[in-house]
């Protein structure tokens, strides 16, 4: 265990749009960690990340950071596929954050945890939004009992993103095309459809859920839909084609302590981004939390009590937001920062706690599979998956 007064060494992989957000404000402001290193594949992306959080150094070779003695902590926010940089950090012994997915099969987001866990490493997954200063409090006020015995979870994610058919499928910035990765969404049966937006966009809503009804779920029913048919698919495409992947879905299940679970997520649905609401419902009372970046507010909470039925907002006390934080700080930093502090307060002082680890996104994502599997097969789905479980759909990370 290192010191507390010695600072974690950081380095970065992936210096694009998200890193800039939220990752490096997030370290930057912390006191318990030091960012010494940044990697891109565009030597001026990196530069200019470098630049802006005074990074001492810089590569277009992110295996450097992994062979270098003087860093602690891997951070991979990169766009795409996740795995394979997940393991090789693992196995250089470095603690590991990284974006969701960790993998696409639930399986292999287990393997990752157990490979973290016999080289005595932390992880933690990008599911930002339990780290929301009004998410944190939901949670405290539910292990204080404010709600009882859970009842009902009502989770919600809408954005009005990809509404418009001229918006790349591939949020990336290509300089090239890319070459030699599989082109998403070309089964256009209604059981090929590739999941999308319940991976990318439901996934930290499901993650909140599980903590509010605090049980397992035990079977979903769910549905997946493609109601943008037709869309550019990078940015340096100039016609639309026919790409069929998940933009808006929902799913119900049943919670192993009877408690009842739905989920919608839409990238297709008018509203300002996250759009994110929780709503979970208890014998003794009702928390309402709602993380919509609208007229300068980026999140509310609200309570009811049976002998209280109104909803009444509550001020979020101080002691949930992150260090450094500025009344006029977007979503991304406001919420990323206490991420990226609780990883590093989690490292430091040793023990058991890890709260969002790869354990806790490997049951977010075999729930997405199950769901997934419950599309195609037009039934209920039991958890856990069978461990015949197989997944042929492909699913994108966009």
């Amino acid at each position: 265990m290192r010191p507390m007064n010695q600072p974690l060494r950081v380095g970065v992989i992936g210096a694009g749009r998200w890193c800039k957000t939220a990752h490096l404000p997030g370290f930057h402001r912390s006191p318990l960690c030091e960012l010494v290193a940044i990697s891109d594949l565009h030597i001026d992306l990196a530069e200019a990340r470098a630049s802006e959080f005074d990074i001492p150094s810089v590569t277009t070779n992110y295996r450097e950071l992994l062979e270098r003695d003087d860093i602690d902590v891997i951070d991979v926010v990169t766009r795409g596929d996740h795995q394979d940089l997940v393991f090789e950090a693992l196995e250089a012994g470095k603690h590991c954050l990284v974006e969701k997915p960790v993998c696409h099969d639930y399986r292999d987001v287990w393997k990752a945890q157990a490979l973290a866990d016999a080289k005595g490493l932390k992880t933690k997954v990008g599911l930002t939004f339990r780290y929301a200063p009004a998410v944190m409090y939901m949670f405290d006020l539910i292990r204080q009992g404010f709600i009882g015995e859970p009842y009902v979870f009502n989770g919600y994610e809408q954005n009005s993103q990809w509404l418009d058919p001229d918006n790349p499928m591939d949020k990336r910035i290509h300089r090239v095309r890319p070459e030699g990765e599989p082109e998403w969404g070309t089964d256009l049966t209604r059981e090929g459809i590739t999941v999308s937006s319940l991976e990318g966009y439901g996934a930290p809503t499901i993650d909140i859920g599980l903590e509010c009804v605090g049980s397992e779920l035990k079977e979903v029913v769910g549905i997946l839909a493609n109601m943008v048919p037709f869309r550019r698919r990078t940015n340096l495409d100039t016609e639309r084609e026919r790409i069929n992947i998940d933009d808006a879905d929902m799913f119900m299940a049943e919670a192993e302590n009877g408690a009842l679970f739905s989920m919608q997520s839409s990238y297709v649905t008018v509203g300002n981004y996250p759009g994110i609401e929780a709503r979970i419902f208890g014998s003794e009372g009702a928390i309402q939390v709602r993380l919509v970046e609208e007229f300068g507010v980026i999140q509310t909470i609200h309570t009811a009590k049976p002998d209280a039925v109104e909803f009444v907002q509550q001020e979020i006390p101080e002691q949930y937001f992150p260090p450094g934080f500025q009344d006029d700080d977007p979503w991304g930093t406001a919420f990323y920062g206490n991420l990226v502090h609780n990883f590093c307060q989690e490292i430091l002082e040793g023990g058991d706690t890890n709260q969002g680890n790869f354990a806790q996104s490997a049951r977010v994502q075999e729930i997405i599979n199950a769901v997934a599997q419950s599309h195609r097969e037009h039934r209920w789905v039991g958890l856990p998956l069978a461990q015949d479980f197989h997944d042929d759909a492909q699913q994108s990370p966009y």
